[in-house]
C-alpha cells in the first residue's frame, strides 16, 4: 500500500510485497525459490504470464538420479534444486511494467531483513522442529535461524541479516551502473544470476554434501552456468470463457489449466439449482476435480518438451466426453482421458527405504511441503500477492520455493534453494519426466477475470495441489451464487485428494474428500452414502484465498481476504 500511494503502480506493489514475503514468511518461500506472476496492464490491454519457474540443471536426467539408487527425486536437499527464478521474474516485470527505481521496490524487504520483524508462528514452529537438523547437519541455516543459538519464539523480533546483505548488495551492484531504471534492474538480475549469487551457489553445491530426505548426503547438480543462462520468460496465458468472464491461468508447466479444465466440466451443470455446499454440489465439483487432476497426472508438464495437448483438453468435445464420467457415485479409479485418441500415461511412484527417523526433522524432511506438518493442523504453503490499482492494472502472484525446510541456506547469502524437481517423474517419456532444462510443473496457480475487455478479478491462494480447487470454490461462490469476494473467502472449503501430490513422497487417498467441520452433517451423511471417505478439518482451515476485483459501473476497486490461519491481509483505498 506504502508503494501505490508513493505514485507506483500494481507492479511495482506486488514486487515490493515478494520481496517482503521472502522475508517475513521463510517458511514458505524465499529468494531462492519460484514465481508465477499473472497481470493485465492497461496501457497494453493484454494479459500475460511471467514465468518464475526455474528449469533442472543441464546435467539432470534421470540415470543419474538412479544410479543414486533412488525411485524419486528427494524433497529436500540439494538434487532437487532447480535455477531460482523468483527474482528474475520479478526483475523482468519491473522492468516491462513497473515505474519506480529498484531501491524503492527492495527498501522495505531490506528494512525487514536488517531491523527485524514479529516471527510468524508457523515459522517459529518450523524452525523448532528443524533446530537440531540446523545444529548438526545444516550448519549455515542454524547460522541464520537459530539467533544465539536457540530457536526463536513465535512473536519475537527476527532479523536476517546475510539476507539483508544480499539485498543490499544486489541494490548496490544495480545503482553503481549507468544508465537509467532499466539499466539498474538488469545490473541486479546480473549480480544474482552471473555473479556474487550464482558464484556462492555453485561453489556450495559443487563442494558440499548435503544430508537430505534419503538419510544420506548427496552434492546437487545446479551450477552458476545454469544460472547464468536462464531468463524469466514472458508467455500468452491459457483461458476459457465462463459464463460472461473469461478467465485467464498460466500453462502446463504448472497446475493451473486444471482450473479451467474443471470449469468447463461445471459448466454442463446446474450449480445454482443445486444450491452452493449441497450434497449436490460438493459431489459434482469433487467429482470434475477427480478427472481434470487425473489429466494432469497423465499430460501436464514443460510444453517446450513435450507436446501437451491442451487445446484438445479445453475443448468442448473433449469436455463433453469427460462429462459423461461423473456419475452419482464417487469415482474410486484415476480416470485420465484420451485426447485425440492417445494412450494417457499416468507415473507411478515407488517408495524409497524410508531411513531410521533418528530425530523427528528426518520424518518432515521426508515430506516435500515447506511447512512442518502436523496432525492437528491442515497442510498448507506458499504465499498469494494479488493488486489492483487505480490505473487499471491488475497482478496475481503466488511465491514459493527456497523456504527453510527445503534446503540448507547457502553460505553467506540467507538464501536457501527451491527444491521444485521433486515434482517431477523418473519415468521415461512423461510430459514431467525429469531431464536437462525442464521446467518441473509446479503447483503455483494465480488467477485472473476479464469480462468485457476489462478485468474484474484476481485472486489466488496457497495449498500446494489443493489451490485450484479452494480457489474454484471460491470463484464459484462469486459468479454462481453471487457472494460479494470477502462472504466467498469465508464459504465452506473442501478438496480431494484422489491423485498423487506433487511434493515427495507423492501420496494419493483414493475416495477421500476432506470438508471443513462447519458442513452440515446432513451433507456430510448423504456424501458418504454417495460413496465418498469423508474426512473432517477444523473449521476455517482450509486455504487462504486473497482477492481483489474491479467494479468498472461504479469505479471500485475490492479486496478481500480469508480469515483462515490469520495471516492475510486485505487492504483497499
Amino acid at each position: 500500500m506504502s508503494v501505490l500511494e508513493k505514485g507506483g503502480n500494481a507492479f511495482d506493489a506486488a514486487a515490493a510485497a515478494g520481496f517482503v514475503l521472502q522475508v517475513v514468511e521463510p517458511h514458505f518461500n524465499g529468494l531462492g525459490g519460484d514465481v508465477p506472476i499473472l497481470s493485465y496492464r492497461a496501457a497494453t490491454d493484454r494479459v500475460q504470464v511471467v514465468c518464475g519457474q526455474g528449469p533442472t540443471p543441464r546435467t539432470a536426467t534421470i540415470d543419474g538420479i538412479r544410479r543414486l539408487g533412488l525411485n524419486q527425486i528427494p524433497g529436500s536437499g540439494l538434487l532437487p534444486a532447480v535455477v531460482p527464478g523468483a527474482f528474475g521474474a520479478w526483475m523482468r516485470m519491473l522492468t516491462e511494467h513497473g515505474t519506480l527505481p529498484l531501491s524503492e521496490i527492495l527498501d522495505y524487504a531490506i528494512g525487514y531483513a536488517e531491523t527485524g520483524f514479529p516471527l510468524p508462528t508457523g515459522a517459529a514452529e518450523a524452525i523448532e522442529v528443524m533446530a537440531p537438523l540446523f545444529e548438526t547437519e545444516w550448519l549455515e541455516s542454524g547460522r541464520v535461524y537459530l539467533p544465539n543459538g536457540r530457536s526463536p519464539a513465535a512473536g519475537s523480533r527476527f532479523r536476517n541479516p546475510a539476507l539483508a546483505e544480499t539485498y543490499k548488495r544486489l541494490l548496490r551492484e544495480a545503482t553503481a551502473a549507468s544508465g537509467g531504471r532499466e539499466a539498474q534492474i538488469a545490473a541486479a538480475e546480473k549480480a544474482f544470476y552471473r555473479g556474487f549469487v550464482a558464484e556462492a551457489v555453485d561453489t556450495f553445491v559443487s563442494t558440499t554434501e548435503v544430508l537430505d530426505s534419503t538419510g544420506r548426503r548427496h552434492k546437487g547438480i545446479l551450477t552458476g552456468q545454469d544460472m547464468a543462462d536462464w531468463q524469466a520468460t514472458v508467455e500468452e496465458s491459457a483461458h476459457i470463457r465462463y459464463g460472461d468472464c473469461t478467465v485467464h491461468k498460466p500453462g502446463p508447466w504448472s497446475q493451473s489449466p486444471v482450473f479451467l479444465q474443471q470449469l468447463a466440466l461445471l459448466e454442463g451443470f446446474d450449480l445454482r439449482g443445486m444450491g452452493l455446499n449441497s450434497a449436490e454440489y460438493i459431489h459434482t465439483v469433487a467429482e470434475c476435480a477427480k478427472l481434470a487432476f487425473a489429466d494432469r497426472e497423465a499430460w501436464y508438464g514443460d510444453p517446450d518438451h513435450s507436446d501437451v495437448p491442451l487445446d484438445i483438453l479445453l475443448s468442448p468435445a473433449y469436455t463433453a466426453e469427460r462429462r459423461e464420467l461423473v456419475g452419482a457415485k464417487a469415482a474410486t479409479a484415476l480416470r485420465p482421458g484420451s485426447p485425440g485418441g492417445r494412450r494417457p500415461h499416468v507415473p507411478e511412484y515407488v517408495a524409497d527405504p524410508v531411513p531410521p527417523e533418528r530425530e523427528h526433522w528426518m520424518s518432515q524432511i521426508r515430506n516435500g511441503l515447506p511447512t512442518v506438518v502436523r496432525a492437528t493442523r491442515a497442510r498448507t504453503d506458499t504465499c498469494t500477492i494479488v493488486v489492483a490499482d487505480r490505473f487499471g492494472n491488475m497482478v496475481a502472484a503466488v511465491p514459493s520455493g527456497g523456504w527453510l525446510k527445503s534446503s540448507p541456506v547457502i553460505p553467506g547469502t540467507g538464501i536457501s534453494l527451491g527444491t521444485r524437481a521433486q515434482t517431477m517423474t523418473l519415468e521415461e517419456g512423461h510430459p514431467n519426466s525429469f531431464g536437462p532444462w525442464r521446467r518441473p510443473r509446479t503447483t503455483l496457480s494465480p488467477s485472473l477475470v476479464m469480462r468485457d475487455g476489462k478485468p474484474i478479478l484476481a485472486f489466488g491462494t496457497p495449498g500446494g495441489d489443493r489451490q485450484d480447487q479452494w480457489t474454484l470454490e471460491f470463484f464459484l461462490a462469486v459468479v454462481e451464487f453471487g457472494l460479494d469476494l470477502q462472504s466467498a473467502t469465508e464459504t465452506l472449503a473442501f478438496h480431494t485428494d484422489h491423485f498423487a501430490a506433487s511434493f515427495t513422497p507423492h501420496e494419493s487417498r483414493p475416495r477421500v474428500l476432506t470438508v471443513e467441520r462447519n458442513c452440515d452433517p446432513e451433507v456430510i451423511e448423504e456424501l458418504r452414502t454417495r460413496g465418498h471417505e469423508v474426512e473432517t478439518a477444523a473449521e476455517f482451515s482450509l486455504g487462504k484465498v486473497c482477492a481483489v476485483g474491479a467494479d468498472p459501473g461504479d469505479d471500485l476497486l475490492l479486496a478481500a481476504a480469508s480469515p483462515r490461519g490469520r495471516q492475510t491481509y486485505a487492504m483497499a483505498r
